[in-house]
């Protein structure tokens, strides 16, 4: 590391660069980069199979990287040269089953990373964070007599005890069920929040990882594909995937040719970035206008569904079909004409063969 390479790693909790792991054949993580500041929560999104855990495990050591480096609070962990083992990395982890010891009720689970410390301190220590995570009174039960919602917190305690420089969390709520799964997060972020406990969260769910993170990285076949604020990748999707991942999105061919771009719901000016030739254009539904009457492409409505506060409009353009969400006062029915307006400046443009988004001016 160069001298600026190492003050900027003791500036951050976390400085991960050029990250790989090989199983054989077989590459889980490729080329990973990325930084974390102080007291953030960072989600890795990714569908199974997509290298998020393996980031994780990395990081708390539980694999050895075939390159890259990983720097935690200004000090190496892994390089070619280093290999620092999990328990020396001051690194917290919630394994997704939570890992509870059986035969160790509440108090001893959570007082187990303290062994070596003076009994005072472990008790004040067990009892502020028992009482944080509302389980103060379970102090004495077993995982078995606990609710699922209860073992995740328990897991969380223990964790948080020790002080561990980053809390590294492996789908820490997709066993509970959708109900409980909300409350516990809530009431797991806000207290990561409030202890300004340097996080990462590793997610399936998009929605979950908006709702949480403070930077969100999205990983595909062991490649950070986007790293960025929730905001970003939701209003500068790096690729079609990238915008459909993070909600739904009317999707259609165009074409760029002499500064025009072409598309079913009409001409506008392309972008300067926009290469010419085929192209793929997006545009979310909310950002889709109906107009009875006046400007507009012609479209017909082919089905409208409730939403509770909004109106899903299905209809058909040409051979093109799309979704608009409006509100739910406004009436449609099957079989009306309307007209389609859309603010160019909504409308992502991708190249068919490229991953760079343009927005139309």
């Amino acid at each position: 590391m160069t001298a600026l390479g190492k003050n900027r790693a003791a500036a951050r909790p976390l400085v991960v660069a050029g990250l790989r792991l090989d199983f054989g054949s077989l590459r889980a993580v490729d080329d990973v980069s990325f930084e974390l500041e102080r007291g953030s929560i960072l989600c890795l999104l990714g569908a199974s199979g997509s290298g998020k855990s393996s980031v994780l495990r990395l990081i708390a050591g539980l694999e050895r990287p075939t390159s890259g480096q990983i720097v935690i609070d200004g000090r190496s962990v892994a390089d070619l040269d280093v290999f620092v083992e999990p328990e020396r990395r001051h690194v917290g982890m919630v394994f997704q089953d939570f890992a509870l010891f059986p035969h160790l009720t509440v108090r001893g689970n959570v007082a187990f990373g303290l062994r070596g410390r003076g009994a005072a301190e472990i008790d004040r220590t067990v009892t502020t964070l028992l009482t944080d995570v509302e389980l103060g009174d379970r102090a004495d039960s077993y995982p078995h007599m606990l609710s699922g919602g209860e073992r995740q917190r328990v897991a969380l305690a223990r964790a948080l005890a020790p002080g561990p420089q980053i809390l590294l969390m492996d789908e820490p709520f997709s066993s509970l069920d959708a109900r409980l799964r909300e409350q516990v997060r809530e009431q797991t972020i806000g207290l990561l929040r409030r202890r300004g406990t340097t996080t990462i969260l590793v997610t399936h769910d998009p929605g979950e990882a908006m709702r949480v993170a403070d930077r969100i990285g999205v990983l595909t076949r062991g490649r950070l594909e986007q790293f960025g604020t929730a905001a970003d990748l939701y209003r500068r999707p790096c690729s079609p995937q990238m915008a459909c991942r993070f909600g739904t999105v009317n999707t259609m061919s165009a074409m760029v040719e002499g500064g025009a771009l072409r598309t079913p719901l009409g001409d506008f000016r392309a972008p300067p970035s926009a290469a010419i030739g085929p192209a793929i254009v997006c545009i979310r539904p909310q950002h889709v206008v109906l107009c009875p009457d006046g400007d507009g492409v012609r479209a017909t409505v082919t089905g409208v569904t409730c939403m509770g506060d909004a109106t899903e409009v299905q209809l058909r353009v040409a051979d093109l079909r799309l979704v608009a969400r409006v509100a739910d006062q406004t009436s449609f029915a099957v079989g009306d004409d309307s007209r389609v307006l859309v603010d160019p400046s909504h409308l992502f443009v991708f190249p068919q063969r490229g991953a760079s988004p343009s927005a139309v001016a």
